[in-house]
């Protein structure tokens, strides 16, 4: 197991969730003291977590997650999430890594150089950035914190498995989220598949979903 410094909840506090279109849940959200790069990172406790939880690490996604962008399939991710994760029991870790990690004006740049015909790849390369910069150790100290050591991930990304399994913690399977289209985002979810190998049905997510 790598050596990695140890996080501790800082605070825990219960919160209604409310979602526009209705679904409701009460979450516990916790804070941490410790956290490896400094940021503030949240878990959202949703049901009666078991032995091996329902664990999904959702990035931040201010235009989706917020303002319902048809740019990406983030908000129904996270919404479609919750309510999975509710439902069997586990934790969402709301991860500030905004942009795969570059940020959220580095992320809108490479949105006006996709518009020119650049993949959400390509866009990072083009302005200097690493394809996908984020690090999940925040992630593994966050599950350690809260006494999670094996989990089922909801994910398409096999990079997050990858990562939590390096640093040491089990990964028993990773469980596919939906395919949540948009006349908008078809190629953003195809370069995924392409680029890194997200489990999502290629067949499905022909330029013809764009029209």
């Amino acid at each position: 197991m790598p050596d990695t410094p140890v996080a501790t909840p800082r605070a825990r506090v219960r919160v209604p969730l409310r979602f526009p279109d209705g679904y409701a849940v009460d979450a516990d959200l916790v804070t941490f003291h410790g956290l490896a790069d400094g940021r503030e990172h949240l878990a959202v406790v949703l049901g009666d977590p078991g032995p091996v939880p329902l664990v999904r690490l959702h990035s931040e996604c201010l235009t989706g997650d917020v303002f319902g962008s048809a740019r990406c399939d983030c908000g129904p991710q996270l919404r479609e999430a919750v309510e999975r994760i509710a439902g069997r029991g586990g934790v969402l870790l709301y991860l500030r890594q905004e942009g795969r990690g570059i940020g959220l004006y580095n992320k809108l740049d490479a949105y006006a150089l996709q518009d020119q015909g650049l993949d959400t790849y390509e866009a990072n390369a083009a302005l200097g950035l690493p394809e996908d910069a984020r690090d999940y150790t925040a992630a593994a100290q966050m599950l350690r914190a809260l006494g999670i050591e094996k989990l089922d991930l909801l994910s398409n990304n096999p990079d997050k498995t990858e990562q939590l399994r390096t640093l040491g913690v089990g990964v028993r399977e990773r469980v596919p989220t939906g395919v949540f289209t948009t006349a908008h985002n078809v190629r953003y979810l195809r370069a995924k598949v392409l680029q890194t190998q997200h489990t999502l049905p290629l067949g499905e997510l022909t330029e013809r979903n764009a029209g």
